[in-house]
């Protein structure tokens, strides 16, 4: 433990000048030097090039000014989307997103300290069972898109295939994720020809998306039928606001749902952090990524919830783990259920006519 006398060199490396010399002793060098001494020397030391300092309200203005030159959809019909979309966002999230209670929370590791986001991500699994219909659904992934390709590998792992069927109908980000997801997984991507819906022999999966590409609803009940005859699984992106309208996919048989949960209550920040909704079949719940809170009693009978589900294979053996979830979608998961439950099931369906309209 080091005096509180010593001297700082910096207020943000609180290392004194003995502590330096004691681990530079005990990996046998004189100075720091001698550990960049592989740089060149002109590269150790660059001058920077920086204008002179500013005050708070001059970086603060000029940040406005530069922001004016967006053109926001605030200010502009946004008709494009591309899988983000800028819907009305009601008081209630922002205001329960901001408590600092959440706003700082991350993974819950610990259910004695962090009951709130427990019951909140709990919470935001119902409600996306609810809406997909499906069994069993994940506390969120990093956004569509990747929720979309982990269903794929999901899918390989439960049919020990190394094959994915996608339809040309599905949006080409999605189909640009999932090739990365696959490329050093030893898995085959293949788009299907247009108008064919014929799984080929040996596949894993069919991936469809719906409202696909061109804004069409898709026959996932025939596609899952046809799909299984196969012996394959069929994987479905579909947009939240259209489960308020549209049959549910859990009721047409689909094996595996994903989908981006930014129109739901999340704004569009340039781009993201979004969260991913990701649902199954409880059959297929021990191949599913991410990670799956419960509710349970404790000792004294008292409500609680807790990490249930989540494979230790990813802190300790990466090489069994169902995914690369690691960072919490918590926070922005808790937007998506602010909005659900402020809106409730007749707003939710007013939202999916306006947006059918």
């Amino acid at each position: 433990m080091q005096s509180t006398s010593a001297r700082h060199a910096s207020p943000y490396i609180p290392n004194t000048d003995a502590d330096r010399a004691e681990m530079l002793a005990a990996i046998g060098v004189r100075g720091f030097e001698d550990l960049v001494q592989d740089i060149p020397e002109a590269h150790r030391h660059p001058r920077l090039d920086l204008r002179p300092a500013a005050s708070e309200f001059e970086i603060a203005a000029e940040a406005a000014e530069l922001a004016a030159r967006n053109a926001t959809p605030g200010d502009y019909a946004c008709f494009l989307g591309a899988g983000a979309y800028r819907h009305y966002i009601p008081a209630t999230v922002r205001a329960v997103v901001g408590r600092g209670e959440f706003l700082t929370s991350y993974t819950p590791y610990q259910p004695e300290v962090a009951q709130g986001t427990l019951q909140a991500g709990f919470e935001f699994q119902s409600m996306v069972c609810e809406l997909t219909g499906m069994e069993v659904a994940n506390a969120g992934m990093y956004d569509g898109p990747t929720a979309f390709a982990e269903g794929a590998l999901m899918a390989c792992r439960i049919t020990r295939r190394q094959r994915v069927a996608v339809l040309d109908t599905v949006a080409p980000r999605n189909v640009e994720v999932l090739r990365s997801y696959s490329r050093h997984q030893g898995i085959d991507v293949t788009v299907l020809p247009p108008g064919v819906s014929e799984v080929p022999d040996g596949t894993a999966c069919l991936m469809a998306q719906s409202p696909n590409r061109f804004g069409l609803i898709e026959d996932l009940a025939g596609l899952a039928r046809d799909t299984h005859d196969a012996g394959a699984l069929l994987v479905a992106s579909v947009n939240p606001h259209s489960l308020a309208l549209f049959r549910p996919p859990g009721e047409c048989d689909v094996d595996i749902v994903a989908a981006e949960g930014q129109p739901l209550g999340v704004p569009l920040s340039y781009g993201g952090p979004y969260v991913g909704l990701f649902a199954c079949k409880d059959s297929h719940r021990r191949q599913m990524p991410g990670r799956v809170i419960g509710q349970t009693t404790d000792t004294l009978g008292r409500t609680g919830y807790t990490l249930t589900l989540q494979t230790r294979e990813q802190h300790i053996r990466r090489e069994r783990a169902t995914s690369n979830i690691c960072t919490a979608t918590a926070l922005v998961g808790l937007m998506v259920t602010a909005y659900l439950a402020t809106l409730g099931r007749v707003g939710l369906r007013r939202v999916a006519e306006l947006c059918y309209h």
